[in-house]
């Protein structure tokens, strides 16, 4: 059962994309993606909302999630959310992996 973990950061003025290009560029981005467990870890920004990014978090499982939690990257997360002052809204999806009929509808 998969986790998918939608994470909207708003800050002031540029600040949310500004923590974004710190995750990036110090490397913590990709620490993140090469945790076990880990399938996806991208941010989006608002087209409607200039001041807000969002992050799609996709984990294998509750447990490697539990796992990144208690990690260091996770404390170093929380100083670079105090630095740039964000705000969050979270929303938590369980991925149905299952075989549906959704690929009648997708164009490739």
């Amino acid at each position: 059962m998969g986790l998918t973990v939608n994470i909207y950061y708003t800050g002031i003025g540029e600040n949310a994309k500004k923590f974004v290009t710190e995750m990036e560029t110090s490397g913590l981005a990709d620490k993140i993606r090469a945790q076990d467990g880990n399938e996806r870890y991208e941010y989006f920004l608002s087209y409607k909302d200039p001041q807000t990014v969002l992050l799609i978090d996709q984990w294998q499982d509750q447990a490697v999630l539990d796992r990144h939690h208690a990690s260091e990257m996770m404390r170093q997360i929380a100083k670079l959310r105090e630095k740039y002052d964000l705000h969050m809204q979270v929303k938590r999806y369980i991925l149905d992996r299952s075989d549906a009929k959704d690929a009648d509808y997708i164009r490739k």
